[in-house]
């Protein structure tokens, strides 16, 4: 998604799936703790006034509405942790893990994952 766009400006938008199907109006937006980019919107789905989270990095802005590329269905089923508050890592990995998608690690990170050279005792 669009990483410049205001977060504020999402507020209010509906939401549609990958095939066109309505889920709901944006209710919150939540950004990465570390970049302040916006990283999951909560997405009140009408079911039990649920709000449903949905990834924003997949998803894209199409004309004035927020298209998510999941089936209405997974995104019903996304796990429900109440909306007004932070979102903990665990629950964020929680949140990857329902989509499929990869947790992306920062750009600097490196790490040797033990690898050791032939002459290391």
């Amino acid at each position: 998604m669009q990483t410049d766009i205001d977060p504020r400006s999402l507020i209010g938008r509906k939401a549609f799936d990958r095939n066109g199907t309505k889920i709901g109006t944006v209710d919150e937006v939540y950004l990465d703790d570390a970049t302040g980019v916006p990283e999951w919107a909560a997405v009140r789905t009408g079911l039990f006034s649920r709000d449903a989270f949905v990834p924003l990095e997949p998803s894209e802005m199409v004309g004035d509405t927020l298209r998510v590329p999941f089936e209405r269905s997974l995104i019903r089923d996304a796990p429900d942790f109440g909306v007004g508050r932070h979102l903990s890592p665990e629950q964020e990995l929680q949140l990857y893990h329902h989509y499929g998608l990869d947790l992306a690690l920062p750009s600097d990170f490196h790490h040797d994952f033990g690898h050791t050279s032939p002459d290391t005792p």
